[in-house]
């Protein structure tokens, strides 16, 4: 973040800050991508990663990570770390997102039960260089391009255009008052008002299906697509190696140790709530708790749902209490401010987002096996959508790209120093056009790294399976 000196600057000062930087990093060397000769082995990196991870399920994540190089990059963040790590900086640091593709800018649900556009997943989140997560951003649209068919031409224009939308915003949030930059959100249904004149009718039509669906993914759609009555009592339905009740994953004995860990969990991550959540989470009990296999990248971490229930079994509440491990960009970055990993995510959420999870909390639990674990909690579902690449004409995709670079970019000016990013950005398009080559260039080597882990498999090195 911005450290408080900087901020104290007057306006003109931090925006001379952010034009000497020019001098420095010129715009144009952010087109910079030349990995150097001793960079490691990829599918090195990524099984160091997997070391950490429960056994049974790292052949899920490579199966994923195979599929596609795109599915690949979304489970690849360590290496994009790495990569950038030495890509040119101008010194900026705001809080990062870490892993900020373009499947991690969705519909969610604020506390007020407003549908909100903003950037989701904040495993990997931490102070940073704010040019990392708009390259990531830019490098997961190139490599989503390519799979779509776009030219390269079209591939561009969608780049510079998601770019150019983070510059502008961020000129914006430069004038604004530090208050009104907290306060700045998108509201989807605002948004689709907005947009509704430049789109045919069909687009509008798929848009009001993807905002009512959205809103049908609660609670009651969990319950039912979830859990199903056994007797008198709701369970959580086995979809193994997916979803895989507690009684289905381990002996008895084991199995009780575990649920009473879980219950505690749940209980003790509780003071981590504002106390009107923490009076509302009191009135429901747990009733069921299965693992969960979640995402691409995060596959093989520790990831528990819980079923909850209020006054009746019509009443559900289904958490998620995910492993929290470091992130990749901790060998790269400057430690972070919190000791438990669950509360590095939680506090970069917050701090990012316009508005977070009611239920968003963090807590530190033993294990089976005596080892501590750090994990976050927050809902399953509320109102949550995710936007489908494949299909995407490149025209969608322009709009798509321009949305989510103005989203990052109120993530970032929250926390660094939007007047002297704005100020080195300027007016002018040579950061688009530097990011447009650099996504070309990370999107071939995201194909190498792609079929590399696909020649491991093949070689027997590493096994890969389906879900």
């Amino acid at each position: 973040m911005a450290e408080h000196g900087d901020a104290r600057l007057a306006p003109q000062e931090r925006a001379a800050r952010g034009r000497a930087a020019r001098r420095a990093v010129p715009r144009s060397r952010h087109a910079e991508f030349d990995p150097a000769a001793g960079r490691p082995d990829p599918v090195e990196v990524i099984e160091r990663q997997s070391a950490r991870r429960l056994a049974d399920l790292v052949p899920i994540r490579y199966g994923r990570m195979l599929e596609s190089p795109f599915r690949f990059y979304r489970g690849a963040a360590s290496l994009m770390a790495m990569d950038l790590a030495a890509t040119p900086a101008t010194g900026f640091t705001t809080q990062l997102c870490g892993d900020a593709h373009m499947l991690n800018f969705r519909l969610l649900a604020s506390p007020e039960r407003h549908l909100m556009f903003d950037v989701n997943d904040f495993d990997e989140t931490l102070p940073g260089p704010w040019e990392w997560d708009v390259k990531r951003l830019a490098a997961s649209l190139v490599i989503a391009g390519r799979a779509n068919g776009f030219g390269t031409a079209e591939r561009a224009r969608v780049v510079r255009s998601t770019v150019g939308a983070y510059r502008e915003a961020m000129r914006g949030f430069a004038r604004m008052r530090n208050l009104d930059v907290w306060y700045a959100r998108v509201d989807a249904d605002d948004l689709f008002a907005e947009l509704a004149g430049q789109l045919r009718p069909r687009a509008q039509r798929r848009i009001s299906r993807t905002l009512a669906k959205a809103r049908g993914r609660d609670h009651l759609q969990s319950l039912e697509k979830l859990a199903h009555r056994v007797g008198d009592e709701l369970r959580i339905a086995a979809d193994p190696p997916l979803v895989t009740p507690l009684d289905e994953l381990m002996p008895k004995v084991e199995r009780v140790d575990l649920e009473e860990r879980l219950r505690e969990l749940i209980e003790r991550y509780a003071v981590t709530l504002p106390s009107d959540r923490r009076a509302l989470l009191a009135q429901y009990r747990v009733v069921d708790m299965a693992r969960k296999v979640v995402g691409v990248g995060s596959v093989g971490t520790r990831c528990w749902v819980v079923l909850l229930l209020g006054k009746d079994p019509g009443d559900p509440l289904f958490l998620q209490a995910k492993e929290a491990e470091e992130s990749v960009l901790a060998p790269y970055c400057a430690p972070s401010a919190h000791l438990n990993q669950g509360e590095r995510v939680v506090s970069g959420q917050r701090l990012m987002q316009a508005t977070s999870d009611m239920f968003l909390g963090w807590e530190r639990v033993s294990g089976l096996d005596g080892r501590e674990r750090d994990f976050y909690v927050r809902q399953l579902r509320d109102w949550k959508a995710i936007p489908k690449a494949e299909g995407m004409t490149p025209r969608a995709m322009r709009l798509f790209g321009r949305l989510s670079g103005a989203t990052l970019a109120r993530a970032h000016a929250r926390s660094g120093d939007r007047i002297a990013i704005a100020a080195y950005l300027g007016r002018s398009d040579r950061f688009e056009r530097a990011l447009a080559e650099f996504g070309e260039r990370y999107a071939d080597q995201n194909e190498r790294d792609h079929r590399a882990l696909a020649d491991a498999v093949a070689a027997g090195r590493v096994t890969a399976a389906s879900a």
